[in-house]
């Protein structure tokens, strides 16, 4: 059974480069150092684990399968970062409590130890002939090797219960953004999977000591569990940070797009378009739309009329909309009004007319109130979409005040 390490390998680097400029702008976090930590040593794991880098690695140095303790202790640290991530992930705002540094400390110095002890019992063993793919079988009954094979297993299997138990714990914690919620599931099956690594390898193992073969256990089903496994928790640490990226992007341009029907009729106000530039962000594309939005309507806001706004306003509730939607229909009909007037009062003077405008003096009405049309352009321009609603509303307001019910 072929098993590619390469897809777990592109996977977690993937997940690496997402996440490393914000490790490297906020490296005193602990928690930051956790996940680098733990990325870096998890692409190691599967860049020497695989055979042809094993193959390479015993001869460049000369040495019969130095590959396994130094894949061993590439494996110890990665189990060694779990926990780290876990203490640093559970106690949060806490990481320099006295608790804190003796629980890493613990962690960092036991799993040391480990790594240690792993390359003096390679030392002691004799381990002469090269075995790429089935060490841990091949000489599961060797001393010191099997102590070694044990040892590393033994460390393993306890980081990933840890982890897993508490990962599946915070799952079911309330209130958590639900791309974090879908992270801690990818995690949570990554360790759960590396779980089944441990036992097929434990159970290939103990297999060769009471005389069976299980070695498939080990050169094929572990090795399987062991890619699966590290492809579902590099997804984990994607998809929290891409999901939360993709969604508001989309967001970003549902916005921009739901502006579009005001932006158009807003054209017939300023008769040009709106600033257009191919290489700008999503974001700076919004803001351009909603400033011109804005600056149309503060032009064309000695044209709107208030009273026919109050009665839309009350011709809309009449129709049954709720409050929000008939203020955003109101707004809509006064600035179709506005609109036409303006279009009227522009070809007058271009005809040679009188000039059009707010009359001068103590009679000349209050300025309109746009505080409305300015915060609310988004629910303007939705209810745009809807030419049949609007053209019922404006026929009822139109109709004589006494035929109009008036909702408070």
């Amino acid at each position: 059974m072929y098993v590619s390490y390469w897809l777990p390998t592109v996977v977690l680097t993937a997940a690496l480069a997402i996440k490393l400029p914000s490790i490297l702008k906020l490296w005193r976090d602990p928690l930051l150092r956790a996940v680098g930590g733990l990325l870096v040593f998890a692409c190691a794991v599967f860049v020497f684990a695989a055979p042809r880098t094993i193959a390479w690695t015993n001869r460049v140095t000369g040495v019969p399968n130095i590959a396994a303790p130094w894949v061993y202790s590439l494996l110890t640290a990665l189990s060694a970062s779990w926990l780290l991530l876990i203490i640093a992930w559970r106690n949060g705002g806490t990481e320099r409590s006295a608790q804190t540094r003796r629980a890493t400390r613990w962690v960092v110095s036991v799993y040391a130890a480990v790594v240690v002890a792993l390359w003096v019992l390679f030392a002691l063993a004799d381990v002469p002939l090269e075995q790429i793919q089935d060490y841990d079988t091949y000489y599961a009954g060797t001393p010191f090797a099997r102590e070694g094979i044990l040892l590393y297993l033994l460390a393993h299997t306890v980081a990933c219960s840890v982890t897993a138990r508490l990962i599946w714990n915070w799952i079911r914690t309330d209130g958590l953004d639900a791309w974090l919620r879908w992270g801690l599931r990818f995690l949570g099956v990554g360790y759960a999977t590396n779980l089944l690594f441990s036992a097929a390898k434990l159970t290939a193992v103990v297999a060769r000591w009471t005389g069976y073969d299980l070695d498939w256990l080990n050169t094929n089903l572990a090795p399987s569990a062991a890619c699966i496994a590290a492809t579902f928790v590099a997804i984990g640490f994607i998809v929290p940070h891409a999901g939360q990226y993709l969604q508001e992007r989309w967001l970003v341009r549902r916005r921009h797009r739901s502006l579009r029907p005001l932006a158009r009729l807003m054209r017939n106000v300023t008769g040009s378009r709106e600033p257009l530039a191919l290489r700008a962000t999503p974001e700076m594309r919004l803001i351009r739309r909603e400033t011109f939005i804005r600056d149309a309507l503060l032009q064309l806001s000695r044209h709107l009329d208030e009273d026919l706004r109050g009665r839309a306003y009350d011709a809309a509730l009449a129709l049954g909309h709720d409050r929000g939607r008939a203020q955003a229909l109101a707004a809509a009909v006064t600035i179709l009004d506005a609109v036409a007037t303006g279009r009227r009062a522009a070809e007058a003077e271009g005809a040679g007319g009188a000039a059009s405008g707010v009359p001068a003096g103590p009679d000349a009405p209050a300025e309109p109130d746009t505080t409305y049309l300015l915060r609310e352009i988004q629910a303007v321009s939705e209810v745009l979409r809807r030419p049949d609603d609007i053209t019922a509303v404006r026929a009822r307001a139109a109709a004589p005040a006494e035929s109009v019910s008036t909702h408070d």
